[in-house]
């Protein structure tokens, strides 16, 4: 486990990431470039773009969980210090929905709003 120093209001600090795809042809795609970002606690972060930006992909590799050929190819994503890009899997299970999560706009499987997260979970 890699801590690094941050500071003691940030909570998630995300520096240069990237995000590649093998395509079947075994080419690689450059999906997310460069995204840097830091989260202090107590604040809200919203990421907006159009669809097929990365905005999930971005999410989705700050804990690893790119699906199929996806891979975070550089930079850290720090939690409370921990770098979360060079965590072991076993590191990540304890992280993954205690520490951090997401919740997907998809209108398919989102939270609805007039109900409870305990009911969702009925």
């Amino acid at each position: 486990m890699t801590h690094q120093p941050t500071s003691a209001q940030d909570l998630l600090q995300v520096r240069d990431l990237e995000v590649e795809f093998t395509a079947p042809d075994g080419s690689t795609l450059r999906a997310v470039r460069g995204v840097t970002f830091t989260l202090r606690r107590g604040e809200t972060l919203a990421v907006v773009g159009e669809s097929g930006s990365g905005k999930s992909t971005t999410a989705l590799a700050l804990t690893r969980m790119l699906p199929g050929t996806g891979r975070l190819s550089t930079g850290s994503v720090l939690l409370d210090g921990q770098d979360l890009a060079a965590a072991s899997a076993e590191e990540l299970r304890a992280v993954r929905g205690a520490r951090i999560g997401m919740i997907f706009q998809d209108p398919m499987t989102a939270l609805n709003p007039v109900l409870t997260v305990g009911r969702h979970l009925d």
